[in-house]
């Protein structure tokens, strides 16, 4: 069964960085796409970011040039590190495999 497991959600300052760290189990992690949602209240789950098995990357607009992902297939692990955080960034993050699986979701409040 596959599960996916975020982690490094929390509370930062308007300019700050966190770094989301997504560890897959019950999956053949390299041969899939993964990625990057967030849901702020109020509003849908949009992406963030997504990147491929051969490591190509996309990225949503409001979120290019501040968020990088990444994935280390040694670790079955796909991360997001987000500088310059603004307070619009304020969100549950859900990890992502392509196939439609889902994390549980961490929390990311950035305080003006």
């Amino acid at each position: 069964q596959v599960q996916l497991v975020e982690s490094g959600g929390g509370l930062v300052q308007a300019g700050g960085s966190l770094r989301l760290s997504c560890v897959a189990s019950g999956t053949i992690f390299s041969i899939y796409a993964m990625g990057w949602y967030r849901q702020a209240p109020g509003k849908q789950r949009e992406l963030v970011a997504r990147i491929s098995s051969g490591g190509t990357t996309n990225y949503a607009d409001s979120v290019k040039g501040r968020f990088t992902i990444s994935r280390d297939n040694a670790k079955n692990t796909v991360y997001l590190q987000m500088n310059s955080l603004k307070p619009e960034d304020t969100a549950v993050y859900y990890c992502w495999r392509r196939e439609g699986y889902w994390g549980q979701g961490t929390q990311v409040i950035v305080s003006s």
